[in-house]
């Protein structure tokens, strides 16, 4: 699929601060007054930033409210109500913890589950899809929550979890790829039944020609296609940014001023790496009808 540059911005920043919301609530690192209002203004940021990023990609932004009254069915509408509901009750836990220095620990558990539904139901948008066999399996959400637990506790300075969710993270990533790589072939979905010319007596279907020469929505949106070389090289610098350099790092006993913000940074940049990927990989079953489906070799 293409990979919008505002959707890719809106799944990493988001899990990052829905993440680092979550470990704050919780009573990690132990802050009060000031510096846990700065700590909650970044989580806040991160989160609230993340969430408003979702707008550029909608048609019509001006009609995003209507998005909290499918929640019945919708999990894009679940999203966005839990995700209200999330900020409000971690909110009443930042502001008992900046003016009196204890939160409320039953308070603290719940904004934590909160922050994790939160950021369940954005990874259920994607997995429930089942026109995108890809995302269509039960790694993707724990992909997503392994991004928010690795980057929240990363940003909030604890090391010793932080190391945990790291290698955690890049295991599930490297699981996630090698599902996903055979998810189109696993699907049944082929040319034959995207055309409807299979049957009795006919081995097997190739397109002579694309069945229009000129563009539409499906062909910009939900065909795109990544190169096998080019896609080998992106998952090694993101596997090495999102885990590896970054564990290597904070196993070191590195004093220096430039040392977190490095890990931080090499971490972020596996987490847009990655999440390009999540999109730029997602074989669209329409695409078989076009003739591009997965990756090609270049």
């Amino acid at each position: 699929m293409h990979p919008a540059p505002s959707i890719i911005l809106f799944t990493s920043i988001s899990g990052l601060g829905f993440g680092l919301l979550g470990v704050l609530c919780l009573g990690f690192p132990a802050v009060a007054g000031r510096e846990a209002f700065l700590w909650f203004l970044a989580a806040y940021a991160l989160a609230g930033g993340g969430l408003s990023l979702s707008l550029f990609h909608l048609g019509r932004p001006k009609r995003a409210l209507k998005a909290f009254t499918q929640w019945r069915s919708s999990w894009l509408s679940r999203e966005a109500v839990v995700s209200t509901l999330t900020l409000a009750v971690s909110g009443i836990q930042a502001l008992l913890i900046i003016f009196f220095s204890s939160g409320n620990s039953v308070l603290g558990v719940a904004a934590a589950a909160l922050c994790v539904a939160t950021v369940l139901c954005t990874a259920m948008i994607y997995a429930q899809l089942k026109t995108v066999p890809r995302w269509n399996h039960p790694l993707t959400p724990v992909q997503f929550l392994a991004f928010a637990i690795a980057g929240g506790t990363l940003l909030a300075g604890e090391d010793q979890a932080a190391m945990a969710a790291l290698a955690i993270l890049a295991c599930v990533q490297m699981a996630a790829w090698l599902v996903g790589d055979q998810r189109i072939l696993k699907s049944g979905s082929t040319v034959e039944s995207a055309t409807r010319l299979g049957g009795p007596g006919i081995r097997s279907v190739r397109l002579l020609e694309p069945p229009h020469t000129g563009g539409n929505y499906l062909t910009r949106e939900m065909v795109f296609v990544v190169g096998r070389r080019h896609s080998r090289i992106i998952r090694s610098i993101s596997i090495a940014s999102i885990g590896i350099l970054p564990l290597f790092l904070l196993a070191l006993p590195l004093e220096s001023a430039w040392a977190r913000p490095l890990v931080v940074a090499l971490h972020i940049n596996g987490v847009l790496l990655s999440r390009w990927l999540f999109f730029a990989e997602a074989e669209h079953v329409v695409g078989l009808y076009y003739g591009k489906h997965g990756r090609v070799r270049r």
